[in-house]
Protein backbone atom coordinates (compact mmCIF):
# COMPACT_ATOMS: atom_id res chain seq x y z
CA UNK A 1 0.00 0.00 0.00
CA UNK A 2 1.23 3.49 -0.89
CA UNK A 3 2.30 5.44 2.15
CA UNK A 4 0.50 8.66 2.93
CA UNK A 5 3.75 10.57 2.60
CA UNK A 6 6.90 9.58 0.77
CA UNK A 7 9.60 12.19 0.57
CA UNK A 8 11.66 11.89 -2.60
CA UNK A 9 15.27 12.54 -1.78
CA UNK A 10 16.25 16.13 -2.46
CA UNK A 11 12.92 17.03 -4.09
CA UNK A 12 10.51 17.26 -1.16
CA UNK A 13 7.73 15.61 -3.17
CA UNK A 14 4.84 14.29 -1.13
CA UNK A 15 3.01 11.27 -2.49
CA UNK A 16 -0.76 11.13 -2.46
CA UNK A 17 -1.81 7.88 -0.82
CA UNK A 18 -4.90 5.76 -1.50
CA UNK A 19 -7.05 6.95 1.39
CA UNK A 20 -6.16 10.59 0.83
CA UNK A 21 -6.82 10.32 -2.91
CA UNK A 22 -10.24 8.82 -2.26
CA UNK A 23 -11.14 11.64 0.11
CA UNK A 24 -9.79 14.41 -2.13
CA UNK A 25 -11.36 13.09 -5.33
CA UNK A 26 -14.69 12.91 -3.47
CA UNK A 27 -14.16 16.45 -2.19
CA UNK A 28 -13.54 17.68 -5.75
CA UNK A 29 -16.72 15.97 -6.95
CA UNK A 30 -18.84 17.34 -4.11
CA UNK A 31 -17.61 20.93 -4.32
CA UNK A 32 -16.66 21.34 -7.99
CA UNK A 33 -18.67 18.69 -9.82
CA UNK A 34 -15.43 17.42 -11.35
CA UNK A 35 -14.85 13.68 -11.64
CA UNK A 36 -11.29 12.53 -11.00
CA UNK A 37 -10.60 8.87 -11.72
CA UNK A 38 -7.48 6.98 -10.70
CA UNK A 39 -5.67 8.22 -13.83
CA UNK A 40 -5.97 11.79 -12.47
CA UNK A 41 -4.11 10.97 -9.25
CA UNK A 42 -0.75 12.41 -10.48
CA UNK A 43 -2.52 15.58 -11.64
CA UNK A 44 -4.25 16.05 -8.29
CA UNK A 45 -1.02 15.36 -6.42
CA UNK A 46 0.92 17.85 -8.52
CA UNK A 47 -1.62 20.63 -8.22
CA UNK A 48 -1.95 20.37 -4.47
CA UNK A 49 1.79 20.24 -3.73
CA UNK A 50 1.94 24.03 -3.62
CA UNK A 51 -0.88 24.21 -1.11
CA UNK A 52 0.96 21.85 1.20
CA UNK A 53 4.10 23.96 0.93
CA UNK A 54 2.20 27.23 1.41
CA UNK A 55 0.44 25.86 4.49
CA UNK A 56 3.64 24.24 5.77
CA UNK A 57 1.94 20.86 6.00
CA UNK A 58 4.00 17.68 6.08
CA UNK A 59 1.56 15.36 4.35
CA UNK A 60 -1.62 14.99 2.32
CA UNK A 61 -3.08 13.36 5.41
CA UNK A 62 -2.68 16.68 7.24
CA UNK A 63 -4.25 18.51 4.31
CA UNK A 64 -7.26 16.19 4.32
CA UNK A 65 -7.68 16.78 8.03
CA UNK A 66 -7.68 20.53 7.39
CA UNK A 67 -10.46 20.14 4.81
CA UNK A 68 -12.49 17.92 7.13
CA UNK A 69 -12.08 20.28 10.06
CA UNK A 70 -12.96 23.55 8.32
CA UNK A 71 -13.45 23.25 4.56
CA UNK A 72 -14.60 26.86 4.11
CA UNK A 73 -11.22 28.25 5.16
CA UNK A 74 -9.36 26.42 2.40
CA UNK A 75 -12.11 26.00 -0.20
CA UNK A 76 -11.23 28.96 -2.46
CA UNK A 77 -7.55 28.02 -2.62
CA UNK A 78 -8.42 24.36 -3.17
CA UNK A 79 -10.79 25.15 -6.04
CA UNK A 80 -8.25 27.45 -7.70
CA UNK A 81 -5.60 24.74 -7.42
CA UNK A 82 -7.63 21.91 -8.97
CA UNK A 83 -9.51 23.91 -11.63
CA UNK A 84 -8.32 23.71 -15.22
CA UNK A 85 -8.14 27.18 -16.80
CA UNK A 86 -6.95 26.60 -20.36
CA UNK A 87 -8.33 29.36 -22.58
CA UNK A 88 -7.41 31.85 -25.29
CA UNK A 89 -8.84 34.80 -27.13
CA UNK A 90 -11.15 33.71 -29.97
CA UNK A 91 -10.55 30.04 -29.31
CA UNK A 92 -12.64 28.05 -31.83
CA UNK A 93 -13.24 31.15 -34.00
CA UNK A 94 -16.20 29.65 -35.88
CA UNK A 95 -18.29 30.14 -32.73
CA UNK A 96 -17.65 33.88 -32.73
CA UNK A 97 -18.28 34.18 -36.46
CA UNK A 98 -21.64 32.47 -36.01
CA UNK A 99 -22.50 34.68 -33.03
CA UNK A 100 -21.72 37.85 -35.01
CA UNK A 101 -24.33 36.87 -37.58
CA UNK A 102 -26.88 36.04 -34.90
CA UNK A 103 -26.35 39.35 -33.11
CA UNK A 104 -27.19 41.32 -36.25
CA UNK A 105 -30.46 39.40 -36.58
CA UNK A 106 -31.37 39.62 -32.88
CA UNK A 107 -30.77 43.36 -32.66
CA UNK A 108 -32.59 44.05 -35.90
CA UNK A 109 -35.76 42.22 -34.99
CA UNK A 110 -36.24 43.26 -31.35
CA UNK A 111 -37.97 46.45 -30.27
CA UNK A 112 -36.31 46.25 -26.83
CA UNK A 113 -32.83 45.69 -28.33
CA UNK A 114 -31.70 43.57 -25.39
CA UNK A 115 -28.95 40.93 -25.51
CA UNK A 116 -27.69 38.69 -22.73
CA UNK A 117 -24.78 36.24 -23.13
CA UNK A 118 -23.32 33.93 -20.49
CA UNK A 119 -19.71 32.74 -20.47
CA UNK A 120 -20.13 29.79 -18.11
CA UNK A 121 -16.66 28.72 -17.06
CA UNK A 122 -14.94 31.91 -18.19
CA UNK A 123 -11.57 31.00 -16.62
CA UNK A 124 -9.25 34.03 -16.82
CA UNK A 125 -11.62 36.03 -19.02
CA UNK A 126 -10.32 35.66 -22.56
CA UNK A 127 -13.56 34.10 -23.79
CA UNK A 128 -15.74 36.75 -22.16
CA UNK A 129 -13.74 39.62 -23.65
CA UNK A 130 -13.73 37.93 -27.06
CA UNK A 131 -17.53 37.87 -26.81
CA UNK A 132 -17.46 41.51 -25.72
CA UNK A 133 -15.52 42.52 -28.82
CA UNK A 134 -18.02 40.81 -31.10
CA UNK A 135 -20.93 42.32 -29.17
CA UNK A 136 -19.46 45.83 -29.09
CA UNK A 137 -18.87 45.72 -32.84
CA UNK A 138 -22.46 44.62 -33.44
CA UNK A 139 -23.75 47.43 -31.21
CA UNK A 140 -21.61 49.99 -33.08
CA UNK A 141 -23.37 49.03 -36.31
CA UNK A 142 -26.79 49.77 -34.78
CA UNK A 143 -28.64 53.04 -34.37
CA UNK A 144 -29.86 53.89 -30.93
CA UNK A 145 -29.18 52.36 -27.51
CA UNK A 146 -28.74 48.64 -26.92
CA UNK A 147 -29.16 46.92 -23.55
CA UNK A 148 -26.32 44.40 -23.66
CA UNK A 149 -24.51 42.39 -21.01
CA UNK A 150 -22.14 39.45 -20.79
CA UNK A 151 -22.12 37.42 -17.59
CA UNK A 152 -18.75 35.76 -16.99
CA UNK A 153 -18.68 33.13 -14.24
CA UNK A 154 -16.19 30.62 -12.92
CA UNK A 155 -15.54 28.55 -9.82
CA UNK A 156 -11.88 29.58 -9.44
CA UNK A 157 -11.23 32.74 -7.38
CA UNK A 158 -7.74 33.09 -8.85
CA UNK A 159 -9.03 32.90 -12.43
CA UNK A 160 -11.80 35.39 -11.68
CA UNK A 161 -9.28 37.86 -10.25
CA UNK A 162 -7.43 37.84 -13.58
CA UNK A 163 -10.69 38.22 -15.49
CA UNK A 164 -11.66 41.24 -13.39
CA UNK A 165 -8.31 42.93 -13.97
CA UNK A 166 -8.59 42.45 -17.73
CA UNK A 167 -4.81 42.73 -18.13
CA UNK A 168 -2.99 40.20 -20.33
CA UNK A 169 0.55 39.62 -21.55
CA UNK A 170 0.91 40.62 -25.19
CA UNK A 171 1.80 37.06 -26.16
CA UNK A 172 -1.70 36.04 -24.97
CA UNK A 173 -3.28 38.15 -27.73
CA UNK A 174 -2.32 35.79 -30.54
CA UNK A 175 -5.95 35.11 -31.53
CA UNK A 176 -6.80 38.82 -31.75
CA UNK A 177 -6.44 40.53 -35.15
CA UNK A 178 -4.21 43.64 -35.35
CA UNK A 179 -7.31 45.76 -35.97
CA UNK A 180 -8.98 44.51 -32.81
CA UNK A 181 -5.80 44.87 -30.77
CA UNK A 182 -5.64 48.52 -31.78
CA UNK A 183 -9.32 49.14 -31.13
CA UNK A 184 -9.99 47.13 -28.00
CA UNK A 185 -6.76 47.07 -25.99
CA UNK A 186 -4.66 49.69 -24.24
CA UNK A 187 -0.99 48.79 -24.41
CA UNK A 188 1.04 49.26 -21.25
CA UNK A 189 4.31 51.19 -20.96
CA UNK A 190 7.07 51.53 -18.41
CA UNK A 191 6.49 49.04 -15.61
CA UNK A 192 3.52 47.69 -17.59
CA UNK A 193 5.39 47.12 -20.84
CA UNK A 194 4.58 43.77 -22.39
CA UNK A 195 0.99 43.87 -21.16
CA UNK A 196 -2.31 45.23 -22.44
CA UNK A 197 -5.58 46.10 -20.70
CA UNK A 198 -8.97 45.56 -22.29
CA UNK A 199 -10.67 48.77 -23.36
CA UNK A 200 -13.10 50.24 -20.78
CA UNK A 201 -15.94 49.74 -23.27
CA UNK A 202 -15.36 45.99 -23.11
CA UNK A 203 -15.10 46.04 -19.34
CA UNK A 204 -18.48 47.82 -19.20
CA UNK A 205 -20.11 44.96 -21.08
CA UNK A 206 -18.75 42.18 -18.84
CA UNK A 207 -19.85 41.26 -15.32
CA UNK A 208 -17.45 38.82 -13.64
CA UNK A 209 -19.00 36.73 -10.89
CA UNK A 210 -18.19 33.55 -8.93
CA UNK A 211 -20.50 30.63 -9.65
CA UNK A 212 -20.44 26.88 -9.14
CA UNK A 213 -22.46 25.31 -11.96
CA UNK A 214 -23.46 22.45 -9.68
CA UNK A 215 -25.11 24.78 -7.15
CA UNK A 216 -28.03 27.22 -7.32
CA UNK A 217 -28.00 29.99 -9.93
CA UNK A 218 -28.98 33.49 -8.76
CA UNK A 219 -29.62 34.86 -12.28
CA UNK A 220 -33.09 35.96 -13.34
CA UNK A 221 -34.16 36.20 -16.95
CA UNK A 222 -33.06 34.18 -19.95
CA UNK A 223 -29.94 34.30 -22.10
CA UNK A 224 -29.69 34.56 -25.86
CA UNK A 225 -26.50 32.51 -25.88
CA UNK A 226 -24.55 30.40 -23.41
CA UNK A 227 -20.89 29.54 -23.98
CA UNK A 228 -19.93 26.56 -21.83
CA UNK A 229 -16.88 25.24 -23.61
CA UNK A 230 -14.41 22.65 -22.35
CA UNK A 231 -16.18 22.52 -18.99
CA UNK A 232 -18.66 19.63 -19.03
CA UNK A 233 -15.92 17.26 -20.23
CA UNK A 234 -14.86 17.07 -16.57
CA UNK A 235 -18.33 16.14 -15.25
CA UNK A 236 -19.88 12.71 -14.85
CA UNK A 237 -22.91 11.71 -16.95
CA UNK A 238 -25.66 12.58 -14.40
CA UNK A 239 -24.09 16.01 -13.84
CA UNK A 240 -23.94 16.66 -17.58
CA UNK A 241 -27.58 15.67 -18.04
CA UNK A 242 -28.72 17.91 -15.23
CA UNK A 243 -26.61 20.82 -16.49
CA UNK A 244 -28.02 20.60 -20.02
CA UNK A 245 -31.53 20.56 -18.56
CA UNK A 246 -30.77 23.71 -16.59
CA UNK A 247 -29.19 25.41 -19.60
CA UNK A 248 -32.40 24.73 -21.50
CA UNK A 249 -34.35 26.58 -18.83
CA UNK A 250 -31.86 29.47 -18.81
CA UNK A 251 -32.09 30.16 -22.56
CA UNK A 252 -34.53 32.19 -24.62
CA UNK A 253 -36.69 30.13 -27.06
CA UNK A 254 -34.26 31.07 -29.83
CA UNK A 255 -31.24 30.55 -27.53
CA UNK A 256 -27.99 28.97 -28.63
CA UNK A 257 -25.62 26.79 -26.59
CA UNK A 258 -21.94 26.54 -27.53
CA UNK A 259 -19.84 23.59 -26.31
CA UNK A 260 -16.13 22.80 -26.64
CA UNK A 261 -14.64 21.02 -29.65
CA UNK A 262 -14.39 17.68 -27.80
CA UNK A 263 -17.83 17.86 -26.17
CA UNK A 264 -21.17 16.54 -27.35
CA UNK A 265 -24.77 16.14 -26.19
CA UNK A 266 -25.16 12.82 -27.97
CA UNK A 267 -27.06 10.46 -25.70
CA UNK A 268 -27.22 13.05 -22.93
CA UNK A 269 -30.06 15.42 -23.85
CA UNK A 270 -32.94 15.68 -26.31
CA UNK A 271 -33.61 19.32 -25.51
CA UNK A 272 -31.27 20.72 -28.16
CA UNK A 273 -30.62 20.31 -31.89
CA UNK A 274 -27.11 20.41 -33.34
CA UNK A 275 -26.98 23.19 -35.97
CA UNK A 276 -23.24 23.65 -36.40
CA UNK A 277 -19.86 22.52 -35.13
CA UNK A 278 -20.65 22.14 -31.38
CA UNK A 279 -23.40 24.78 -31.72
CA UNK A 280 -26.85 23.81 -30.45
CA UNK A 281 -30.27 25.47 -30.52
CA UNK A 282 -33.21 24.83 -28.23
CA UNK A 283 -35.91 22.56 -29.58
CA UNK A 284 -39.30 24.21 -29.78
CA UNK A 285 -40.88 21.63 -27.47
CA UNK A 286 -38.23 21.98 -24.75
CA UNK A 287 -39.55 22.71 -21.31
CA UNK A 288 -38.47 26.09 -19.98
CA UNK A 289 -37.55 25.28 -16.44
CA UNK A 290 -34.42 25.70 -14.38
Amino acid sequence: MIAAVAEVAGAGIRTLGDAEFQFLSGFVLDHCGITMGEHKRPLLQGRLQRRLRALKLDSFRDYCELLRRDPDVELDAFVSAVSTNVTAFFREPHHFEYLAGQLAAWLGERPRRRVRIWSAGCATGEEAYSLAMVLAEAIAAERGPVDALILATDISPAALATARRGVYALDRLGGVTPERRHRWFQRGSGAHAGFARVHPRLAELVRVRPLNLMESWPMHGAFDAIFCRNVVIYFDVPSKQRLFERFDGALQPHGKLFLGHSESMHGLSERFTLIGQTIYTKRSHSASRN
